[in-house]
């Protein structure tokens, strides 16, 4: 009988390592749990994708080991990130679209509503939702943390919390093929076919895979969209008003304020650099005043981290710069809004390629600046009153993300590293320019990069630079080749979510449905190669196809 046939006997097997997924509560420690195991599919990184792939592997018979670094599973979309990016619904299927549909199946139940009810959360909000709809994009974080809870359990899959890859020895290969990993704690997860899940791409990296960090230059693959580009930032996310960026103000000679990153020209548009999209946390806010609490001031709270905010104010922009997006039971996925908002410009540069230790620091970074900057909106005595009055109406929900005192656990990584493959998706797959034969689901959403930097403009003024929102294409197919390495570079490797592709692209590609999409995809095309007996690159892509296909997967949409 296949372990993941039977949750008993999976759970028997690795009794010892899924010990951890609970253990502290219990006093449990690494020296307590079997050291390794060996699996069919091991799955790093318990994102959505990792989530995906790990339900899906178990439904097709394999041993699966879902492994996450970190306390928290379900990455953005457990994460804060309730307001889904989908584009065309009807371009989600498979897992991802069967986690929608549950979603949809519980705010059905009258006894879910308690902060408002159905009719409410339609007029009030604004929403466009039909109860008789199949699919609901719309969600309170712990709705969805407990769906997945809920498909990994039928799946017969207990996750393994609490267990970073050592990232400098921590791969072991042969012939070209991963053979084991290993955690810093020591243990070790051998399987035959590996999916690294993670919003960094550090398995991949650790596996000596061939992997991009940054902006291309459009001449790399032909592109108009990438790299640096001042000129298409027309959008909401710049400053539209004159806002001097010195110390002192008109004196280049007194330095840069805070949050702005250099005063030197700006390379010719469409170069190419290092800059990745800005990072936010995700807020749950909620305007019910028993289940609201007040902005919380962060211990080392300076003020003249935002001194370009009360400037930016003072200027006469008004607009409050975030945007709340209303989920049910009048709480919100609250996203970057304006010139100077949620993300943290500059904040993320060394991320990707950072150790542990400066990553934690990075987060901790930008949740002090986070909130530095919502506590400086609704108290500071430069800001306008009407903004002030905005601020304080909202706050973050008591009754969400309780076990890390009511803050989002997960960083929004927007982009990190993404794999170089034998196939790179870019801007001309999204436009439907160029079409990949190999389809193993499909973007629908815009190309969609925040902005990457603030310079001194020209004029001795201060402005982004980065942000990219340009929509209006079909959805299109994500080739298979761009979630596999190179041939020759790792036999046995799949990456859903840092795929093979250019920033521009993956600015389309990053959506939370889609990750989902892709982890279900790796997860049978890791069945086929196990079966087959076969590197991934050569999983037979008629046959990858159809088993999608049965399973509900979209790979292309009829015209």
């Amino acid at each position: 009988m296949p372990i993941c046939q039977s949750a008993s006997l999976f759970r028997l097997l690795i009794s010892g390592v899924v010990a951890l997924t609970m253990p502290m509560a219990h006093g449990a420690s690494a020296a307590d749990s079997i050291q390794s195991a060996e699996f069919d599919l091991v799955i790093y990184g318990g994102t959505s994708a990792g989530v995906a792939a790990a339900v899906q592997g178990a439904r097709e018979g394999l041993t699966v080991a879902l492994v996450e670094p970190s306390e928290h599973l379900g990455g953005l979309t457990t994460g804060g990130l309730g307001a889904t990016d989908v584009g065309k619904s009807a371009a989600i299927g498979g897992v991802s679209r069967e986690f929608y549909q549950r979603v949809a199946e519980y705010y059905r139940q009258p006894e879910h509503w308690t902060r408002e009810t159905v009719e409410e959360f339609r007029r009030d909000r604004r929403r466009d939702y039909n109860p008789a709809d199949d699919a609901m994009w719309a969600f309170e974080p712990h709705v969805a943390a407990e769906i997945y809870a809920a498909m990994l359990a039928e799946a017969g899959v207990t996750p393994v919390l609490n267990e970073p890859l050592d990232r400098v020895n921590g791969v072991e290969t042969r012939d070209g093929r991963i053979t084991s990993i290993t955690c810093q704690s020591g243990r070790q997860f051998a399987g035959r076919v590996f999916i690294d899940a993670t919003y960094e791409g550090d398995l991949l990296a650790a596996a000596g895979v061939s992997y991009h960090v940054g902006r291309e230059s459009n001449d790399t693959y032909g592109e108009t969209l990438n790299g640096v580009q001042p000129e298409l930032n027309t959008h909401k996310h710049r400053f539209t008003k004159p806002v001097d960026p010195f110390v002192e103000p008109g004196n280049p000679a007194s330095g840069l304020l805070a949050g702005v990153q250099h005063a030197d020209p700006l390379p010719p548009s469409g170069s190419g650099d290092d800059l990745v999209q800005a990072y936010c946390f995700r807020l749950c806010t909620t305007d019910v005043p028993e289940n609201r609490r007040p902005w919380p001031k962060p211990a080392d709270y300076d003020p003249a981290r935002y001194e370009l905010l009360l400037r930016t104010l003072a200027a006469g922009e008004l607009m409050p710069p975030w945007n709340p997006i209303w989920m049910p039971n009048r709480k919100t996925d609250t996203n970057n809004n304006g010139a100077v908002s949620l993300d943290y410009l500059g904040g993320n540069t060394a991320y990707p390629e950072a150790d542990d230790a400066a990553r934690a620091e990075i987060i901790a970074d930008h949740k002090s600046y986070q909130q530095g900057l919502l506590w400086t909106l609704a108290n500071h005595p430069d800001v306008p009153e009407q903004v002030q009055r905005h601020f304080q109406r909202l706050g973050l929900a008591k009754d969400e993300f309780k076990a890390t005192d009511n803050w989002p656990p997960q960083l929004y990584v927007r982009e990190a590293r993404r794999m170089v493959s034998d196939y790179v998706m870019t801007e001309h797959n999204c436009r439907g320019d160029k079409v990949a034969p190999d389809s193993v689901g499909m973007g629908a959403y815009g190309m969609d990069s925040h902005n990457c930097q603030r310079y001194v403009t020209p004029a001795g003024t201060v402005q982004n630079e980065g942000d990219v929102q340009v929509h209006g294409f079909r959805p299109y197919g994500i080739s298979y080749r761009s979630l596999v390495p190179r041939r020759g570079e790792c036999r046995n490797l799949i990456v859903p979510v840092c795929v093979s592709s250019s920033h521009i692209a993956y600015g389309s590609i990053r959506m939370e449905p889609v990750f989902m999409v892709l982890g279900h995809s790796a997860a049978t095309a890791a069945e086929l190669a196990i079966q087959a007996g076969v590197d991934v690159q050569d999983v037979p892509y008629d046959e990858l196809a159809r088993q999608l296909r049965d399973a509900g997967q979209i790979c292309t949409l009829a015209e």
